[in-house]
């Protein structure tokens, strides 16, 4: 069909010099009602669409690359040059300066980060073609939003990655029960051996120095084992939980400590919150380790700050603290195993937190600056979220 439409164009195009005013008018508006219907077909395309020179000049751009790049139709022109709306791009490319109208060269594919409009990672084609035989060479491109794919590939790196370190964690930590265990056992010989002794002053010195260790051994046994519990993958135990009741528990255990350090609390917690569904041990550890990280960052007189808020689809848990900030550069590495900004500080109380939450289909973001503070947000599905389609 759309042969037969450009066949009779062309008959039409070959015989223009005989055409009255009439046949010119009825010409023009069939030129106009086919650019019409195809700017609607390229502009109901997800994917950018443009043609440029070899300079750079945008001939062409539907919505969808306009909205891309930055790029605003009364801008078009040697101003607006791909190029300068993407630079580094050309360098990229490598093009030839040279016009060659034999050999426009190869098709091309890459991919950049934009952060103007928005930050974006593009994934671009670039196919070269010729306005007839002696035509100057242009570039048919193609520019496709890759930000999510890039982002769920990264996520998936990241998992597996922190998944591996954790298990390789949960393996040696293991491993370090079992000399104590040897420990104990002799410990418990030698106090036996001890206790046939006559009692002395140095019988007695040494029952307190095995005390002391036995005591140690039973800390250390404590610490590994709260340690395998807090870092060992497994799927949550859902079940109906109100928030607000878990928040209240871990301020509750917390409330000497926060007592202690002179901190206050400035808390919204609406009884009418949504329920959610959730595993409430696995979230009593979240919110003890958030708040643990908000005063420990506080001098006495500090603020900690706890409000919850919910729209249709989600629950919201806003943590703040007016302690000392994050540093830009440690911002990006919160999650990361093993990375933390406190001395003695084991580096992965916010990865189990990140872990925890994306198994209950949950978001955590945090926003800090330095000498200001930090807010951390966490965001968790209401139990009768329905599916929904997104809109972009």
């Amino acid at each position: 069909m759309a042969a037969r439409k450009n066949s009779s164009l062309d008959k039409v195009l070959g015989r223009i010099d005989r055409l009255d005013m009439a046949g010119l008018q009825t010409l023009v508006q069939r030129l106009a009602r086919g650019r019409a219907m195809l700017d609607t077909v390229f502009n109901t395309l997800q994917e950018g669409v443009l043609v440029i020179t070899a300079e750079g000049e945008i001939d062409y751009a539907n919505d969808a690359a306009a909205k891309l790049i930055g790029f605003k139709a009364e801008d078009a022109g040697a101003a607006a040059t791909l190029w300068r709306l993407v630079p580094g791009l050309r360098a990229s490319l490598e093009m030839e300066t040279k016009r060659d109208k034999k050999n426009a060269g190869p098709a091309m594919t890459r991919e950049f980060e934009l952060t103007y409009p928005q930050p974006r990672v593009v994934r671009l084609y670039m196919v070269p073609f010729h306005e007839g035989d002696t035509g100057e060479p242009r570039y048919a491109i193609i520019l496709a939003d890759i930000t999510s794919e890039k982002k769920s590939t990264e996520e998936l790196i990241e998992n597996e990655k922190t998944s591996s370190i954790i298990l390789l964690a949960a393996g040696v930590a293991h491993e370090l029960g079992n000399p104590l265990n040897s420990l104990t056992i002799h410990l418990q010989l030698i106090e036996r051996k001890l206790k046939k002794l006559q009692s002395t002053k140095e019988t007695g010195a040494l029952a307190d120095s095995i005390k002391i260790c036995q005591g140690e051994v039973t800390r250390l046994d404590g610490i590994i084992r709260n340690f395998l519990e807090a870092i060992r993958p497994r799927p949550p135990d859902l079940s109906e939980v109100n928030i607000v009741e878990v928040i209240e528990d871990v301020l509750k255990f917390q409330e000497k400590e926060i007592e202690d350090r002179g901190l206050k609390i400035e808390g919204e917690l609406p009884a009418s919150t949504p329920v959610i569904m959730a595993d409430r041990n696995q979230l009593k550890q979240v919110f003890f380790n958030l708040i643990k990280n908000a005063m420990e960052a506080m001098q006495s007189g500090g603020i900690l700050g706890i409000k919850i808020r919910a729209d249709d689809h989600s629950v919201y848990i806003r943590i703040s603290d007016t302690g000392s900030g994050i540093k830009t550069e440690d911002l990006t590495k919160l999650f990361s195993p093993y990375h933390t900004t406190k001395a003695g500080g084991h580096g992965l109380g916010l990865m189990i937190v990140q872990r925890i939450i994306r198994d209950h289909g949950g978001h955590v973001g945090i926003e800090s600056k330095e000498g200001s503070g930090t807010v951390v947000t966490l965001q968790f599905p209401q139990k009768h979220r329905q599916v929904r389609m997104l809109t972009s």
